[in-house]
């Protein structure tokens, strides 16, 4: 019961921060808390994954369009794939940082560069598990080869392609959190800070990150939704009735 009272006293003043100012602990006067105070931090962090998330796309999207396409490059597509998933998000924000600066710019540069696996080998992997007769029917119909790419293959791959944009996204928002560390104010400035905004500070930051993080998710779940193909999505449902 008292484990129960103290979840519930955290979750009370957790949003009590997030809806009312109060003054700092570490700094009288300062006025901290409340949605004016806390929507900088959060659009920064929207703002610097939406940007690492375009750069993601605009670079991994197009490889693994052409190269499954050709069907080739399949060792770099899943090799870089797998490679990028064991290496530590932290590590390759905090070296970028120390290499090429701070700042939104280059904190998006590093935070890309984690989206590139997932985007990459998803969109491959979906491009060559197209049905080969459909292929084969729009070359008989005389498309050119970036017309049945297009036209034939990107739109039958296009949920596999949007679970991988799914993932990249949610990993760069996440790892965006940490952006704290190298100056730049994210949500994650909440949960760094405890000296100044409290434990209810600290339990609004994790609060307000989830939150957002299941908007992001559930918009990129309506989009991935809407570009699938109804054929495709007749299909699914027959087979799980």
């Amino acid at each position: 019961m008292i484990l129960l009272a103290n979840v519930i006293d955290s979750f009370v003043g957790a949003f009590d921060f997030i809806f009312h100012q109060r003054e700092a602990l570490t700094h009288g006067g300062v006025q901290v808390g409340g949605l004016d105070y806390i929507w900088p931090f959060a659009r920064t962090q929207l703002e610097v994954t939406a940007v690492g998330l375009g750069g993601a796309l605009a670079i991994a999207l197009p490889i693994g369009l052409v190269l499954g396409h050709i069907g080739k490059g399949e060792y770099f597509a899943v090799g870089f794939g797998n490679a990028g998933r064991a290496v530590p998000e932290i590590a390759v924000v905090f070296l970028l940082a120390a290499i090429i600066g701070i700042g939104l710019g280059n904190v998006a540069i590093a935070l890309g560069i984690l989206g590139l696996p997932p985007i990459l080998t998803n969109t491959f992997v979906a491009i060559r598990q197209v049905d080969r007769t459909a292929v084969q029917a729009g070359e008989a119909m005389g498309m050119r080869p970036w017309q049945v790419l297009l036209r034939v293959e990107l739109p039958l791959a296009a949920p596999t392609i949007m679970a991988g944009v799914r993932t990249a996204a949610i990993n760069i928002y996440a790892t965006a959190t940490i952006a704290t560390f190298v100056g730049l104010s994210t949500l994650g400035d909440f949960i760094a800070s405890e000296s100044v905004y409290g434990r209810d500070g600290v339990v609004a930051g994790a609060i307000l990150i989830a939150f957002f993080a299941m908007l992001i998710e559930a918009g990129l779940a309506g989009l991935q939704w809407l570009v699938t193909p109804r054929g495709v999505k007749l299909q699914r449902a027959a087979r799980s009735a």
